[in-house]
């Protein structure tokens, strides 16, 4: 089987090329469904109701979730909905509104999608957080049982360090570890020793002459200046696609091929 993950979808900017690109990409790897980061969908925070039906009505199958999934109350229905193809990271304290890790149905059988938060600098870096690998190992336990033909993680993190060490704690474990939430793409993909595919980071949807998506004048003078300004996402120039093409054999739920897609094209 075949699927790509989108990297981080940021805004409006990103749907709109999420909307232009697809479909060709699509056409080109043919792929059985499609994943996508969706934290910073509706204006680089969180994501409503609306932007979560936006997002499926283009093709896409399911969203992952990071440390902005939980910013709009309005979708935490949503994640308690076993049938709603949308999770927050799986590593939040006990009482947490939202599921820690679903299924989605395909025509060869159930694919298990879990996200997990890894540490992430800045105002959430004191976040409290459930230990990530105690966790994955608490959930792969679970469903030991359950027939499935791939589990694909999403490691929503900053430290490149956790994201090569969950990679390999996982292989042959599941199928895929996906990084995200750098927003920037790394060239570390590749099939780990025991068949699972692992990228440190994805990339984004978004603006490339920005900082991560948000206007560059924003940042530089809150990082000059240390003036308090919220974060504008960036909505002009060119737009950068980033996403991860991953083939697996459902029968072994192994890995067999890893390929970026990094795609341009102007506002």
């Amino acid at each position: 089987m075949k699927f790509i993950y989108l990297g981080d979808i940021m805004g409006d900017l990103g749907i709109k090329a999420t909307e232009r690109l697809l479909p060709e990409i699509k056409a080109k790897y043919s792929p059985d469904f499609i994943i996508a980061q969706a934290e910073n969908v509706d204006g680089g925070k969180g994501i409503s109701i609306a932007k979560y039906n936006q997002l499926l009505s283009l093709g896409i199958d399911f969203l992952t979730g990071g440390n902005w999934t939980l910013y709009n109350p309005e979708i935490y229905s949503y994640l308690e909905d076993p049938q709603k193809p949308i999770i927050r990271p799986a590593n939040y304290p006990n009482l947490t509104p939202g599921l820690k890790y679903k299924y989605l149905d395909t025509n060869q059988g159930k694919i298990l999608i879990i996200s997990l938060l890894g540490k992430i600098v800045g105002k959430d870096a004191n976040l409290e957080l459930n230990n990530p690998l105690k966790t994955i190992d608490q959930i792969l336990e679970e469903e030991k049982n359950e027939p499935k033909i791939a589990i694909i993680v999403n490691y929503h993190g900053d430290y490149s360090s956790e994201k090569v060490v969950i990679g390999h704690y996982l292989d042959g474990r599941v199928t895929a570890v996906i990084g995200d939430h750098w927003h920037v793409p790394t060239n570390d993909y590749r099939i780990l020793p025991k068949n699972t595919a692992h990228i440190s980071d994805v990339g984004m949807i978004g603006s490339r002459n920005s900082s991560l998506g948000v206007k560059l004048d924003v940042i530089i003078a809150r990082w000059r200046d240390n003036s308090k300004l919220r974060n504008i996402l960036e909505d002009q120039d060119e737009i950068q696609f980033n996403a991860v093409y991953i083939e697996f054999d459902p029968k072994t739920k192994e890995a067999q091929k890893i390929l970026p897609i990094n795609e341009y094209l102007n506002n």
